[in-house]
């Protein structure tokens, strides 16, 4: 199962790196290899593009969803929380008198 997933992903992904330049020579290759005529040659380019960027789609989601499923895993705060805990912070040193010396993200 593991490496149908992985054999799908490196399909997702060469078939999300094809530039419309590429599918447009492929499809006119393939197009001339199997006789189709002009009008089918032009619907396979659509096809193509349309698949090409249904998977390029489903690959960002995918890829989206399993970044988010490993940083819940390794309990990685959220943005939103880092920052609840940081205003709670505050607050306390305010209410400590404490002067803290706050330490900028780098960016």
């Amino acid at each position: 199962m593991q490496d149908f997933l992985r054999k799908a992903l490196l399909f997702g992904i060469g078939v999300t790196a094809m530039t419309r330049e590429k599918v447009e020579e492929f499809a006119k290759k393939t197009a001339t290899e199997n006789n189709l005529t002009e009008e089918e040659g032009r619907n396979l380019v659509k096809e193509l593009l349309k698949k090409s960027e249904e998977a390029k789609r489903n690959l960002e989601k995918q890829v989206g969803k399993l970044a988010k499923d490993k940083l819940e895993e390794l309990e990685v705060p959220s943005r939103e929380e880092f920052q609840q805990l940081e205003a709670r912070l505050q607050h306390l040193e305010s209410l400590a008198n404490i002067n803290v010396i706050t330490i900028e993200p780098k960016k």
